[in-house]
């Protein structure tokens, strides 16, 4: 049976909402796509490092509850688990403030079994590192080998922008092991310069890719494909946080391409419908977690999705 491995951080989210603290809940760009998808009842497994703390039981134990594999989590003894506070704007966006204390040796973890059409999600900073890239590319290159479908939603926020130039060819190199490169808007702009989806899939990404989806906040949807390119619109919802939309955008998408049956071979020959239906269910978990202050989609949404899907 096919199954869905996620590589990135975990972290304890505050959110604070008009200067006061209104949630705390595990998170990270990659772990909240992975708990959506656990709680939509596909088989997952997270790859991660949490400290040996109260912070990181707490993370484990939410996986657990969320039927996400945690075999894979390094529990650091020398170190504390990642916190963030994540302050909402009026437009219930995020700033967010880092509070990190990671010990010297990382992700010293045993990889998952990968097989054949299995699908590797990973994105942010997390995998650019250079702290965690030896590690981070000999998994790669393994699931590669494989013959994994890998998944790469970018997430490169503005605060690493002044890094861009630095992570330039492993950010290219992260596009060449993808076969569906993520990006948003903000993201193009703060690795290359260009506010144009079309122009950054011409000039950075199809030469390694062929590809990429462009999100732009409440704004459309580029798709870009060897065989479709299109356009698609998102509708208007009343949020309550965005914090996850993306991450939860790209975990509908790879339930997509499990429900489709699309494997790594066949990316390339999707039709527009499969595409419609695959981004359509980009667009349902990303909209269902913005009208709450949770990460990802609630337990009550995924058991009535997963039963009409």
């Amino acid at each position: 049976m096919r199954k869905i491995i996620g590589i990135g951080e975990t972290i304890l989210d505050i959110i604070f909402k008009n200067e006061q603290p209104t949630a705390a809940v595990p998170g990270g760009s990659t772990f909240n796509g992975i708990i959506s998808l656990g709680r939509l009842g596909m088989p997952v497994t997270m790859i991660t490092e949490t400290g040996n703390d109260k912070v990181g039981g707490i993370i484990k134990q939410f996986m657990k509850d969320n039927g996400v594999d945690d075999s894979c989590v390094c529990m650091y003894e020398d170190g504390r688990t990642a916190i963030s506070l994540a302050y909402l704007n009026e437009r219930n966006d995020a700033e967010y403030t880092f509070y990190k204390d990671y010990p010297k040796a990382r992700l010293d973890v045993v990889w998952p079994e990968v097989n054949k059409d299995d699908i590797v999600m990973m994105g942010s900073y997390f995998v650019l590192n250079p702290v965690l890239r030896a590690k981070v590319k000999e998994f790669l290159d393994y699931a590669t080998q494989r013959g994994a479908l890998i998944y790469y939603d970018i997430n490169f926020r503005s605060s690493h922008a002044s890094e861009a130039i630095k992570l330039y060819s492993t950010i290219l190199e992260n596009f060449e092991y993808a076969s569906i490169v993520r990006g948003s808007t903000e993201d193009f702009q703060n690795m290359f310069r260009l506010d144009n989806p079309e122009q950054a899939y011409k000039r950075e990404v199809s030469f390694y890719c062929k590809q990429m989806l462009c999100t732009d906040a409440d704004g459309e949807i580029s798709l870009f494909s060897p065989s479709v390119t299109k356009t698609y619109k998102v509708h208007k919802i009343e949020t309550v946080s965005t914090i996850g939309a993306g991450d939860n955008f790209n975990a509908g998408i790879v339930f997509g391409l499990m429900k489709e049956g699309v494997g790594k071979d066949d990316i390339a020959s999707l039709t527009e419908e499969q595409w419609n239906r695959i981004i359509a269910h980009g667009q349902a978990l990303a909209a269902e977690v913005c009208q709450s202050f949770n990460n990802s989609i609630s337990k009550e949404f995924a058991d009535n999705y997963g039963r009409n899907k």
